[in-house]
């Protein structure tokens, strides 16, 4: 007797299922990240210092976690808006330079009264990036150019739009580095709070939390958004939008991004530089994908990989580890929870087939 091995998808997935698949995928994550560093000469005892005591229960790393958290919380939005669409906006540090250059235009040129001007910079910074999304959204329901390829080099635009502008007629006199002038702290800084770094961006990214959970989890446009992601051609026979769904979950996740753009210019660098939005995009899909594109749970993943770039940032300055461990700790953990969820929605079956003679 021969055995034949084949996969079986699952009709649906049960809760309790998806959440011990989620949770042995980040566990699996988190150990296997630890031998690494383990590996790289960092003690056992100095991880949980750093990752654990020092982000969760020191005062002083915690209030920057929080700040790393505010754009993190809403790039992981913005990606999970378009990728539960199978959107996949590659894109999300394209619109964020566009978000943050057109804050830095309403800032630099003193577009209307001084007493508007913060929320001048917040609506300029979203509708940038939404126009900034806009064309490959076009060009892939007009085309069917994919989205991944537009949206990626996009970004390479944008950037070189930047940097054409800061060694240009955006540079700061006063410095002569390629950076903007600084804002005015009156009516273009995002308010401190009075707490390590962490300013006011805070409750933007949390407001845009629960707002996103309203549209998916209440409104008419996040259901249509649910039965598009699930089977995008049962939900066109039966008549749903899913062109213009599609469209609007694109711009959202443009705007979304734009905005994360503007609470880094307002709320850390008080500027336009030229490295505001390096690494958000793989950031943003992690922080997607760990929370199963779920609004809440984005929250909590953005706080969790918050507190790996803070602990990462000094374990970078004790251990001499590279610049990009980072990067590979948040790949191993998204690694390990697409396995995990890959066992989660199919099972192995085995056939028993007799053997010829």
């Amino acid at each position: 007797m021969l055995d034949r091995i084949y996969l079986v998808s699952r009709q649906r997935v049960p809760g309790w299922l998806s959440v011990l698949t989620l949770a042995m995928g980040l566990v699996s994550g988190i150990m296997i990240s630890t031998l690494i560093l383990m590996l790289g000469g960092v003690a056992f005892e100095d991880i949980v210092n750093e990752f654990v005591v020092f982000v969760f229960l020191d005062e002083g790393g915690l209030a920057q976690a929080l700040t790393t958290f505010i754009p993190l919380a809403l790039v992981g939005l913005a990606a999970a808006a378009a990728i539960k669409l199978n959107f996949w906006n590659i894109g999300v540090e394209g619109q964020m330079w566009f978000g943050a250059m057109a804050a830095t235009g309403v800032a630099i040129y003193d577009i209307g009264p001084d007493s508007v001007r913060l929320p001048l910079m917040f609506l300029a910074a979203a509708a940038a990036g939404t126009a900034w999304i806009s064309v490959p959204a076009l060009l892939k329901l007009r085309y069917g150019i994919n989205e991944i390829i537009t949206t990626l080099l996009l970004t390479y635009v944008a950037a070189l739009i930047v940097q054409n502008l800061l060694f240009g007629i955006w540079r700061d006199p006063g410095s002569g580095f390629p950076a903007s002038p600084r804002y005015d702290p009156h009516f273009e800084q995002l308010s401190k709070l009075g707490w390590g770094n962490l300013y006011s961006g805070i409750w933007i990214a949390l407001g845009t939390g629960l707002l996103w959970f309203w549209i998916m989890h209440i409104s008419r446009f996040g259901f249509f958004m649910s039965a598009i992601g699930k089977n995008p051609k049962a939900a066109r026979s039966a008549g749903l939008p899913v062109a213009r769904t599609v469209f609007g979950a694109a711009v959202l996740s443009g705007g979304l991004a734009g905005v994360a753009g503007l609470t880094i210019v307002a709320g850390q660098e008080y500027r336009l530089t030229i490295h505001i939005a390096d690494g958000y995009t793989f950031s943003s899909i992690v922080i997607a994908f760990v929370a199963r594109f779920h609004p809440l749970g984005i929250l909590v993943a953005a706080l969790m990989i918050a507190g790996l770039h803070t602990s990462g940032d000094t374990l970078k300055v004790f251990y001499q580890l590279p610049s990009g461990m980072v990067t590979v700790l948040e790949s191993i953990i998204l690694l390990s929870i697409l396995i995990a969820d890959f066992f989660a929605r199919y099972h192995i079956g085995v056939r028993r087939l007799s053997s010829a003679g």
